[in-house]
């Protein structure tokens, strides 16, 4: 395994300026933007509530803000960039800081924040609309004065009301997204794969060597636990090189790209010598929480898959096609061959970019259950 590591700097340093916007910045965007379209929405759905409420946008309570074009604008773009901002802090800041609490912790803590926040929010857009709607500034007492009538009127339980129910749908989308997967429940929504189609996919298959092993002298629930540190050290090398993890099957992981973002620069490559490196990075942590440090051998190929909705009583985005097989296969005859790291010819020959590696061939390989031989490269880091 420490073979592995050499390349590894070159790689990250590469990864980093090969585009203006990583893999990881892009799935980031993708996991907020939709918090911001949801306040959108929901602002738009209680300002039509309203208007139905009180007969007229002019006709509303002397602590509300009478709406005009640019308090309507202001006010749709401040929930869009609320919403967002409360995206940013889920995601990137509090299921983080959380993620080792328990349900009843995670509840109080995100309540208590929450809730100071949306009293922070308030506070703050109110005056601004106001100064907007009379035409002042913020320093006008006119504005003080209506922010503390707000404050203690109906109209502000009304409005936390609303920021409270734009903020449990966003988490709760946020929750689903999390355990499909943000691009799967994108696919779903927009109905991409409702019917079949085809397309040319990269995939890997990855198995951790000796789990049964290591699954013996644990015991099943530390080698649970195991499984939980071993996939959190791969992800973030998945998220970086712009990988969609297709399933875990026990110890095996299978991470999937479309063709063009997979050979491009080599990523679905430079994925897997990263997530090796940080395993490696690792190591003194796995080897004082479990006694041992776990690798794994993996296979990589590309070819036609057909992607579609598939499932009865549950709904699934399934990919079917011999290049799974063949991948599976691949990954197979790493044991065989003494290498961790074995790839198809086909991804052979789509993979022009250089890098700290360099490919042995292993011949035409008989595959399991295959009639056709299929050439086989070992990778090996310069």
């Amino acid at each position: 395994m420490h073979g592995f590591v050499a390349p590894i700097a070159m790689v990250m340093a590469h990864s980093v300026t090969a585009t203006r916007f990583s893999p990881r910045t892009r799935r980031n965007l993708l996991r907020i933007l939709p918090f911001g379209v949801i306040w959108f929405l929901l602002a738009q759905v209680f300002l039509i509530s309203d208007y139905g409420a009180a007969g007229s946008f002019a006709d509303v309570p002397d602590t509300a803000i009478v709406l005009d074009a640019r308090v309507y604008l202001f006010a749709s773009l401040a929930v869009a960039v609320i919403g967002c901002m409360v995206g940013a802090v889920e995601l990137l800041y509090l299921n983080r800081r959380l993620s080792r609490y328990g349900l009843t912790t995670k509840l109080v803590a995100k309540t208590l924040f929450y809730m100071a926040l949306l009293t922070g929010v308030m506070v703050v857009t109110f005056p601004i609309a106001a100064a907007l709607e009379m035409g002042t500034g913020l320093g006008d007492p006119r504005v003080r004065e209506r922010l503390g009538d707000f404050l203690i009127s109906k109209t502000s339980l009304a409005t936390g009301v609303q920021l409270t129910t734009s903020l449990v749908a966003s988490l709760f989308y946020a929750e689903i997204a999390e355990h499909m997967g943000p691009q799967v429940l994108t696919n779903f929504i927009t109905g991409r794969y409702h019917t079949p189609k085809e397309e040319r996919r990269v995939f890997l298959f990855s198995d951790m060597k000796a789990s049964t092993t290591i699954a013996e002298r644990l015991g099943h629930r530390q080698y649970f636990e195991l499984l939980r540190a071993y996939y959190d050290a791969l992800a973030d090398a998945i998220v970086d090189h712009g990988g969609q993890v297709y399933q875990y099957i026990g110890d095996e992981i299978v991470v999937s790209w479309p063709e063009d973002a997979g050979v491009r620069d080599a990523a679905c490559l430079r994925c897997v010598l990263r997530m090796k490196g940080d395993l490696e990075a690792r190591a003194g942590e796995f080897r004082s929480r479990f006694g041992v440090v776990p690798e794994f051998r993996a296979g990589l190929q590309t070819g036609p898959a057909t992607t579609g909705e598939l499932g009865a009583l549950k709904k699934d985005i399934v990919f079917s096609g011999d290049v799974l097989n063949q991948t599976a296969r691949i990954q197979a005859l790493c044991k065989d061959h003494g290498v961790d790291l074995l790839l198809g010819g086909e991804l052979r020959r789509r993979l022009d970019a250089e890098g700290p590696w360099g490919f042995t061939s292993l011949g035409r390989q008989l595959l399991r259950g295959k009639d056709e031989a299929v050439e086989v490269f070992a990778v090996e880091p310069a």
